[in-house]
């Protein structure tokens, strides 16, 4: 893993708020999401960037070091960024990684002239780049009581209320075998990290095993879709988007009750695209979701029972 744009944004919120409450606020994420973050770039740079007490974070020496390129580099990017907004040029689109990402990207194609596609497991990222023009529409999976924080000039509407999140194990797994599984049964595995973990989505893992009476074992972080060498060789087990279909040696199940669900949200900057231009892709974002979840063995059962709400909303 490496710097990424987003943690030098998160570092810099923390040096210029002081804390990482008031950072986290301003960033529209969770604290415990803004702490996850920040102990990954800490493990990045190899120390500690902040002392952290009652009055607050303040930078240690190494952490100072880092604020000041950091600061100088921000402020290049969005020099740069600044001065090719509102201008012509295609259209950045982003998208948290789905399984209809391919198809997706297709129909963009065919209602835009020109389109780049930009994907990244992170929401947070997503919703940092879009706040800051770096994108200018994005399809973000956030939780379903998530808040994105997104500035006034990015409009947004809901794709999915809600699906819920299903488990990836070893094909050759008992567990396999079953139409869903009880995450309660999962507490003697090695798993996977969700990847975007500063999102919440590690928080809400947690929190869900720790109501089934364990805590998960996380024993491996890899980029998002890597997982699944791990998970075919009997390994781990991952949480995965619905629309999943796994791969060889993977099965995809859902989880008994749903104890975690995702909102899906089609969010776009009002200065770069218009009524028109965001509705269409609206249509193909929801099109193309559909198409997958139908594809989806795990995940069709659901959506044959509520997704046409959603189409034909």
């Amino acid at each position: 893993m490496e710097l990424e744009i987003r943690h030098l944004r998160a570092i810099c919120a923390i040096g210029d708020a002081g804390s990482l409450s008031r950072a986290a606020t301003q960033l529209g994420i969770s604290q415990p999401s803004l702490t996850t973050l920040l102990q990954r770039v800490e493990r990045l740079v190899g120390g500690r960037l902040f002392d952290r007490g009652r009055a607050g974070a303040e930078p240690t020496p190494l952490g100072a070091q880092v604020l000041q390129r950091a600061r100088l580099l921000l402020v290049e990017l969005d020099a740069f960024g600044a001065s090719v907004a509102g201008r012509g040029g295609p259209v950045r689109f982003g998208s948290v990684h789905m399984e209809c990402v391919t198809a997706l990207f297709t129909r963009l194609e065919e209602a835009l002239e020109d389109v780049t596609l930009y994907v990244d497991p992170s929401s947070t990222g997503l919703a940092l780049a879009l706040a800051n023009g770096h994108l200018d529409a994005a399809v973000i999976a956030v939780d379903e009581d998530g808040d994105l924080g997104l500035p006034r000039g990015v409009a947004q509407r809901v794709v999915v209320p809600w699906v819920p999140v299903h488990i990836a194990l070893p094909a050759s797994h008992p567990l396999a075998e079953r139409p869903e599984v009880s995450l309660s049964d999962l507490a003697g595995e090695a798993w996977v990290g969700p990847p975007g973990a500063e999102d919440g989505s590690l928080t809400a893992l947690r929190a869900a095993c720790r109501a089934a009476g364990f805590v998960p074992r996380i024993r491996f972080e890899v980029p998002s879709g890597a997982g699944r060498q791990l998970i075919a060789a009997g390994k781990a087990v991952q949480l995965v988007e619905p629309t999943s279909q796994g791969g060889p040696g993977v099965a995809v199940r859902p989880l008994a009750g749903a104890p975690m669900r995702m909102r899906l949200v089609f969010c776009w900057r009002r200065e770069r695209l218009t009524w028109d231009q965001a509705s269409r892709m609206f249509t193909d974002v929801l099109a193309a979701y559909a198409a997958a979840a139908l594809a989806s063995p795990a995940f069709r059962p659901w959506w044959e029972e509520r997704g046409a709400a959603f189409t034909a909303s």
